[in-house]
């Protein structure tokens, strides 16, 4: 709910403050490795039972989350590394919460409850994977009532209120479990059209955009593949045009 709601308003109010920091030097891999030691720090102090301490290290987690984005695009760093990093590190910080609480849980004798943040981190990661395949299948994923930020702020609250821990958990946990299902039947309802099959394919078959410099290694493999064994030049490229041209790349599967 959060990215398809406040996301865009959140990165407008975090956008100077992503420009101020590129201007003073910080790149956005910075702020990901500062997230990941906030985030080991975090399941530390949590784990031995400074839950006040934990619920402000967690805040202090978040905020790197927010701002290498911004500063990603200030200095135009934006690529597909970044992303992989970025997305690395939420699972990362995932486990390092859903560890410490849990072995916070098993310290205070609740051994059976211990599990229950292990069951909150499985769910987020099926969360997770359920939108990396889809979308690496041409599919959309996205959206759900428990995302990534609606997760973490829930168990913040149950962090600060120990009373409310162990319900907060509960909540949290059913209700990703709910967006497990909804996710699945979003794909699934898009996968049965008609032209699922077809897009598949299509996107099975996509190749990115070349280079100058790899064209340039292609075209001269090409050129001594014309002419290997004494072909003439240009008959086996023939060919493999005339046999390229006969494939239909589109056609369902039987």
């Amino acid at each position: 709910m959060f990215d398809g709601n406040l996301r865009s308003h959140v990165d407008r109010r975090t956008q100077p403050i992503g420009r101020a920091l590129a201007n003073a030097g910080v790149t956005a891999d910075m702020l990901t490795l500062t997230g990941l030691a906030m985030a080991a720090v975090t399941a530390l102090l949590i784990g031995t039972g400074h839950l006040l301490l934990g619920f402000f290290a967690l805040l202090l987690s978040a905020l790197p989350d927010l701002l290498d984005g911004p500063v990603a695009k200030v200095r135009g760093t934006s690529s597909a590394r970044g992303a992989f990093f970025d997305s690395v590190s939420d699972r990362f910080s995932d486990l390092m919460l859903s560890v410490g609480l849990a072995f916070y849980l098993f310290q205070r004798g609740h051994t059976v409850l211990a599990m229950l943040p292990m069951g909150i981190y499985g769910a987020a990661s099926l969360i997770s994977y359920q939108r990396a395949k889809a979308e690496s299948l041409g599919f959309s994923a996205k959206g759900g009532i428990m995302e990534r930020a609606e997760r973490v702020v829930l168990m913040a609250a149950g962090i600060l209120i120990y009373p409310i821990l162990v319900p907060m958990l509960w909540v949290v946990f059913v209700l990703s479990a709910l967006t497990v299902a909804q996710r699945f039947v979003k794909v699934w309802i898009q996968a049965t059209g008609g032209d699922s099959r077809l897009r598949l394919r299509a996107r099975q078959n996509y190749r990115p955009r070349r280079t100058r410099g790899e064209q340039s290694v292609l075209g001269e493999r090409l050129r001594r593949y014309r002419y290997r064994d004494g072909a003439p030049g240009g008959q086996r490229t023939r060919r493999l045009r005339e046999r390229s041209a006969s494939r239909n790349w589109f056609s369902p599967r039987s």
